[in-house]
């Protein structure tokens, strides 16, 4: 019997997944653990592998499709487990009348040989994309990472040694120019400009959940100016310290470390709402979102048990986590469980933004480049490094006073940094 491969459940609380890309295709032999598929659940591409060795003899849904946890996804023929065929019997008298003739000489006996499966290469999703934009054939490259896996450098030194030395190009025999054609318009409803691309993917999946998001949640934004000079001081003198961990310390653990200790203050912004049930779900941990932008779309890895860690760890943790995010190899627990949301535009500038909210969560902190400004202190302008902040709450939950409260907790620590202290343990 062919063995029905289903889908399995490939993280907590998942039920389906978006077929991404097709590795295999129908007739291909492939070898126990070989990629054959990438799928998507919630924010994470996952490769799932052959559970044996066989012949694929069909493939169920095309890219773009969602599938169900359980459906059948791909039906593999094992090797060497088809049942013989059952001989075909012959009428009785077409069988004596066989037997009257003389016997031909006995031909010889075809072996029932299985044709061995094709060798398939292992890469990632990132490293199959970097080959493709190179032109480069992934299946000449020998890989020399773990299990024979192909890296990104592999690709890198394959197309670097095929360029090298190109052939020369052969000297083109002149021929007349054609006269310029006569000039044909386009057909009426079609424009070349213009160029179609299925939403699917990451895309679709951040599609899907900020419209959700905004259609069930009532967003309102807070947005208040942080001095966060003396904040300045501080990452300046602690930079090459951290460097010498080989940690980069940007101001992102800071504002982590003054959000878990305002959430600590307010717990009612560290919650979500059930909206089935009618509940309002406290939570007890503190696992910081962190919005991170990929070439195919926002991302939002977690930094789990923010609290338990230390300024240095949690800039570590940051550091992985934005790594992994745009090679496209994050898991699905790298995604999953966050309490609240920070989402960073950083250098790019701007002056504010209105974030929408991480759904089910009910607020979300959006920061902004850090830039000298005129400011007044003691009656006198000076110049001081400004940050904005703005937030965005679930006024279904969070009222207006409450909000601008959490903002302005926020914004005392990040104004006296001394007072993280306590937190960076």
């Amino acid at each position: 019997m062919p063995f029905e491969f289903k889908l399995p459940d490939i993280g907590e609380g998942v039920h389906e997944g978006e077929i991404v890309k097709w590795l295999v295709k129908e007739g291909d032999f492939v070898k126990e653990d070989q990629p054959m598929v990438e799928v998507m659940t919630d924010k994470a591409t996952v490769e799932i592998p052959a559970p044996r060795a066989g012949k694929i003899l069909k493939l169920n849904g095309k890219e773009g499709d969602v599938v169900k946890v359980g459906t059948v996804l791909v039906v593999i023929e094992e090797i060497g487990a088809a049942p013989s065929p059952e001989p075909k019997r012959e009428p009785v008298a077409a069988a004596a009348a066989k037997s009257a003739q003389p016997t031909p000489a006995a031909a010889p006996t075809p072996t029932a040989t299985v044709a061995s499966a094709p060798a398939r290469v292992l890469a990632t999703p990132a490293t199959r994309k970097l080959a493709r934009e190179l032109g480069v054939d992934i299946t000449q490259i020998q890989g020399t990472g773990p299990g024979g896996r192909i890296t990104d450098e592999d690709v890198r030194r394959f197309a670097a040694t095929r360029t090298a030395t190109p052939a020369p190009a052969p000297t083109p025999t002149p021929t007349p120019k054609p006269a310029a054609p006569a000039y044909t318009p386009a057909p009426i409803g079609t424009d070349r400009r213009e160029e179609r691309l299925p939403l699917r993917g990451i895309r679709k999946r951040m599609a899907e959940r900020m419209h959700q998001s905004k259609t069930t949640a009532a967003h309102f934004t807070y947005v208040d100016e942080v001095d966060v000079t003396e904040l300045v001081a501080l990452r300046d003198q602690m930079k090459p310290l951290a460097e010498q961990k080989g940690v980069k310390l940007t101001y992102l653990p800071f504002i982590v470390k003054a959000c878990v200790a305002a959430l600590k203050e307010m717990p009612i912004l560290n919650a979500s709402l059930d909206d089935a049930k009618g509940e309002i779900v406290l939570k007890k941990y503190y696992n910081i979102g962190i919005a991170t932008a990929t070439e195919d779309g926002l991302v939002v890895p977690v930094v789990h048990d923010a609290d338990r860690k230390s300024l240095l760890e949690i800039a570590a943790e940051i550091q992985r986590l934005a790594e992994t995010a745009r090679q496209g190899k994050l898991t699905p627990a790298d995604i999953q469980g966050s309490t609240f949301t920070i989402t960073s535009l950083g250098a790019l500038g701007g002056l504010f933004a209105t974030p929408i909210i991480n759904y089910p969560e009910v607020a979300i902190l959006g920061v902004h480049e850090i830039k000298k400004r005129p400011v007044v202190r003691e009656n006198q302008i000076v110049i001081r490094d400004v940050l904005l902040l703005s937030l965005s709450f679930d006024h279904r939950i969070i009222d207006g006073y409450t909000g601008a409260t959490f903002c302005q907790r926020v914004k005392r620590y990040l104004e006296d940094p001394k007072l993280l202290l306590l937190e960076l343990v």
